[in-house]
């Protein structure tokens, strides 16, 4: 387990050495942003040690490694708020129907890839584009997979991205295959949208960026920047080959 502090608010938790949750400080306690897989002791810890108690989760999307603790979590605190989109809320019951338009994308190469895990937990609430959860404000930012949000603490923009970019082995958008880390890539729905949202993020120009997998960027925009060019590069590669 690896745990670090930034600023006065973030606190990373890092487990199996790749995977990142993130414990948020509130008023009222902690808020739990994704819950890692094997990760439920490591966090429950982590919580303890920054004497703060966890009053709600929010996972970022649906896939095990960022769901796979929920579970375990629950069997250690009670009356938390578990907070997702709508659209994780039917992955995590096993239900993986996708949108009209969301089908339209397996014409340009979008198909679910990586390992959904269904839950027992059951979100206590869903969320839109733009609402906030404390000082998390909420934005969609789909590609990675369908139901991808990020969050962005509005005291000091900080952008918890899950695996819109990815930093481990080189910060990248997700999609943009690196071989020192490629199971990110190998496991993103649609490579076009989440350049989309990769674009998007980088525009609400965060002051850092925290992601489910690699170490924490200060002053990110310059380096999401390049990274946004590499997945263009890719993109339009593969257009001229279709």
């Amino acid at each position: 387990m690896g745990v670090t502090t930034y600023g006065e608010n973030l606190i990373k938790v890092t487990s199996l050495g790749f995977v990142n949750s993130y414990l948020v400080r509130e008023s009222d306690g902690l808020t739990l942003v994704d819950t890692g897989m094997f990760s439920a002791n490591a966090i429950l810890s982590a919580a303890k040690a920054n004497g703060g108690e966890i009053k709600r989760i929010i996972i970022t999307h649906a896939h095990a490694d960022h769901v796979g603790s929920l579970d375990a979590l629950m069997k250690h605190i009670h009356g938390v708020e578990i907070i997702t989109s709508a659209q994780s809320a039917r992955f995590m019951a096993g239900d993986m129907t996708l949108t009209t338009e969301q089908k339209g994308a397996e014409a340009t190469g979008g198909k679910l890839r990586g390992s959904y895990q269904k839950v027992d937990a059951k979100p206590t609430s869903m969320v839109n584009h733009g609402d906030t959860i404390g000082s998390l404000e909420v934005h969609f930012s789909p590609g990675h997979t369908p139901d991808h949000i990020a969050l962005i603490d509005t005291r000091d923009k900080t952008l918890i991205a899950g695996d819109a970019y990815v930093v481990k082995g080189g910060i990248v958008v997700s999609g943009t295959l690196k071989w020192l880390f490629p199971f990110p890539a190998l496991a993103t729905w649609h490579k076009p949208t989440a350049l989309k949202s990769a674009i998007y993020l980088r525009d609400l120009n965060p002051s850092r960026l925290a992601v489910g997998h690699g170490k924490v960027l200060e002053n990110p925009v310059s380096q999401m920047t390049l990274a946004i060019a590499e997945a263009q590069s890719e993109v339009n590669v593969g257009a001229a080959i279709s």
